[in-house]
């Protein structure tokens, strides 16, 4: 028996870094890249190591180069992790693994460390296969808090629910962590929504070059957070308030076959009442509402945090273009809305020069 499992890459679209501290996020999880395992029975339990794990290198050049681009831990670790928190989980819960061994093996091309959830992708997929082996279900939201459960108690990955969450669903994916359900229950509310008012117009941009850990941001907000730093608690609610924003805007999108008629309708600006009586959004005028939330999300974040002169030089040639932008993650990567093709041509082209990948995703 094979088995094989797939979690895709996440980007972050609005609310983010707001999950790890009972705030609302938007995600999306997208087929560019992703992360997948093979998992076989096998005499002994043997967990094959990637590209990316690998000891042996052509000189110290080659080895520099290698932890550029990968850093110093590759995914072995997080096979491992897994592994055992899994087999924690099924033992809290009395579920019984039969005494079957397997051979696992990963492969991940998600950008390193850019802020597209490439460790959780892989702890996803991973989890997914164990559970395909020794069939045992569980929960999208429970799968999500065991893949937390192993960066940060694991691993001391400090980390929001917002990967695992996206990962775990699949799709464009609204998240409340709302303490009082945290507290009783162990999860939020997550809604599945349509991506169809923003699907042609999403882009996504990075660049390895600026990558750094998750840990490296969120543990100076953490801290800030534990002190109570009100700069950070208001933002952290106006996180949650854009969130709520632009879900309630791309609910009111005019869709054809609507008795509204877009042409007539007013621009919705952001905190406004919408004019409309029926409170329908014309998809012609819903970028740019839209984007300017976007386009607040990182403003905030920068006022608060040293966001890095590469990562403003993204965001900033970014909305030159007519572009939204503001972080995927934690840096390295930015994600935005830009409808038009000609200028998403141009942006792509200035990019490219500076050594930045762009693309369109595809929401999955």
């Amino acid at each position: 028996m094979l088995i094989r499992t797939k979690a895709y890459a996440r980007a972050g679209l609005i609310g983010n870094p707001s999950d790890g501290y009972n705030g609302k996020t938007i995600a999306f999880t997208f087929d560019a890249f992703h992360a997948s395992i093979e998992l076989w029975e096998s005499p002994e339990l043997e967990l094959l190591p990637s590209r990316r794990d690998h000891s042996v290198f052509a000189g110290l050049n080659d080895l520099h180069g290698d932890v550029q681009k990968h850093g110093y831990y590759g995914g072995f670790r997080l096979l491992k992790a897994t592994c055992k928190v899994f087999f924690d989980y099924c033992q809290s819960r009395g579920i019984t693994l039969d005494d079957r061994n397997f051979t696992l093996r990963y492969k991940s091309n998600i950008p390193n460390q850019v802020g597209l959830a490439g460790s959780s992708a892989i702890i996803t997929a991973c989890a997914r296969a164990l559970m395909g082996f020794y069939n045992v279900a569980i929960s999208r939201h429970s799968l999500a808090n065991l893949v937390l459960a192993v960066e940060n108690c694991e691993l001391a990955i400090p980390a929001g629910l917002q990967d695992r969450v996206a990962q775990a669903y699949g799709g464009l994916v609204y998240m409340d962590f709302d303490k009082q359900l945290m507290d009783e229950r162990g999860y939020g509310t997550y809604e599945l929504l349509d991506p169809t008012p923003i699907a042609n117009a999403l882009y996504i941009a990075y660049r390895e070059d600026l990558s750094q850990g998750t840990e490296v941001y969120h543990n100076d907000l953490r801290t800030r957070f534990k002190k109570h730093d009100p700069q950070v608690l208001e933002a952290i609610q106006k996180w949650a308030n854009l969130t709520e924003e632009f879900r309630d805007t791309m609910s009111r999108v005019f869709r054809p076959g609507n008795s509204a008629n877009p042409s007539t309708e007013e621009f919705l600006q952001p905190g406004l009442p919408v004019p409309r009586s029926n409170g329908e959004v014309g998809k012609d005028r819903l970028i740019s509402s839209l984007s300017a939330l976007l386009n607040e999300n990182f403003d905030l974040r920068a006022a608060l945090f040293d966001v890095g002169d590469g990562n403003r030089e993204l965001v900033n040639t970014a909305r030159s273009f007519g572009a939204s932008a503001k972080f995927a993650g934690s840096g390295g990567a930015i994600v935005g809305l830009i409808e038009d093709d000609d200028p998403y041509e141009a942006m792509k082209a200035k990019f490219e020069t500076m050594g930045v990948r762009v693309l369109r995703p595809r929401v999955v």
